[in-house]
């Protein structure tokens, strides 16, 4: 990085920047697997049986569609993609820690044992 007296010059390389194209393609993206998402949250589950193997399917089809969601928008909108892969992995790092921790909470409630939860018996 470079200053000058009335300007700052980065050292990035030219293709270093999102362009508009980008954001409207990610934008397009994001709404297509929101409206997957809230199909999917309509579908009549119930209809199919009251089995964990469907509870299973539909919670896990929705976390996943989040998981992208979040991915591509701390890839593109917060600039992770065009970041240093160091500062990138920091992030996700710390994201992956705060996923580990809530899972280990979760345990501690009995979520997954069946013990008060909401999953069908």
């Amino acid at each position: 990085m470079s200053v000058d007296a009335n300007t700052v010059t980065l050292d990035h390389g030219a293709g270093a920047h999102p362009t508009d194209k980008l954001f409207i393609k990610t934008a397009v993206l994001l709404a297509v697997v929101t409206a997957v998402e809230v199909a999917w949250s309509y579908l009549p589950w119930q209809d199919w049986g009251d089995s964990r193997a469907l509870y299973f399917a539909e919670v896990g089809g929705l976390l996943a569609m989040m998981a992208f969601k979040f991915f591509v928008v701390a890839s593109v909108f917060m600039h992770l993609k065009f970041d240093r892969k160091i500062l990138t992995g920091v992030f996700y790092f710390g994201v992956v820690i705060a996923v580990v921790v809530y899972l280990a909470v979760l345990s501690t409630f009995h979520f997954f044992t069946g013990g008060g939860s909401v999953l069908p018996h």
